[in-house]
């Protein structure tokens, strides 16, 4: 049976900061070139961000090219960094090391996130945009042309069960073809080829 297709310019597997940056600046890209790109953006969480639990220290440098006024858009960059310690653990405690770190170790300017957080915020303004971004979906699989090409991704069937037998909640996956495809992490790419 053949499944039902969706076209896109861009299908970008994974929804974490690199995917949605992507995301944002080829939609600025596009409105700057008076051009229109569909982009869309799988994510296999059941929101954005649902999968990155993590807390983070960012320099906004990156933030500040790709949306300068970010702070005026509520990014939720709420807590700057005020002091850095840096300790040696040992088994039973900790002591602080005495001496000065190299200048990259400085988080002066950084701010202490929530990187789901970040991720959501990212998501609207992303969506705002005109990005298509569908949570709860993986890509199961890379489509390719006969000459090899990558065509697009394929989500993964839903509602089978532990046997194998379809579920009355069966759904069968859903191709998306794109000009481009884009897999932002190396682990996404590792799990698409096997």
């Amino acid at each position: 049976m053949d499944r039902e297709s969706m076209e896109y310019d861009v299908v970008i597997v994974g929804g974490g900061p690199s995917g949605l940056s992507a995301a944002i600046r080829l939609k600025q890209l596009a409105a700057e070139a008076g051009a229109e790109v569909s982009v869309c953006i799988l994510e296999k969480g059941s929101e954005i961000g649902a999968h990155i639990l993590s807390g983070a220290v960012i320099d906004p440098i990156a933030l500040n090219e790709l949306i300068p006024d970010w702070k005026e858009k509520g990014a939720p960059l709420n807590t700057p960094v005020t002091d850095d310690n840096f300790l040696y653990l040992t088994e039973t405690g900790s002591f602080r090391i005495p001496f000065g770190m190299p200048p990259l170790m400085s988080n002066h300017g950084a701010y202490i996130v929530s990187l789901g957080n970040v991720c959501r915020w990212l998501a609207q303004q992303a969506e705002a945009l005109g990005v298509e971004i569908f949570p709860g979906f993986a890509a199961a699989e890379v489509l390719y042309h006969e000459d090899g090409s990558v065509k697009g991704v394929a989500t993964g069937d839903m509602g089978i069960a532990r046997d194998g037998h379809h579920k009355d909640s069966y759904t069968q996956g859903m191709e998306l073809h794109a000009k481009y495809t884009f897999l932002p992490k190396a682990c996404a790419a590792r799990s698409a080829r096997g």
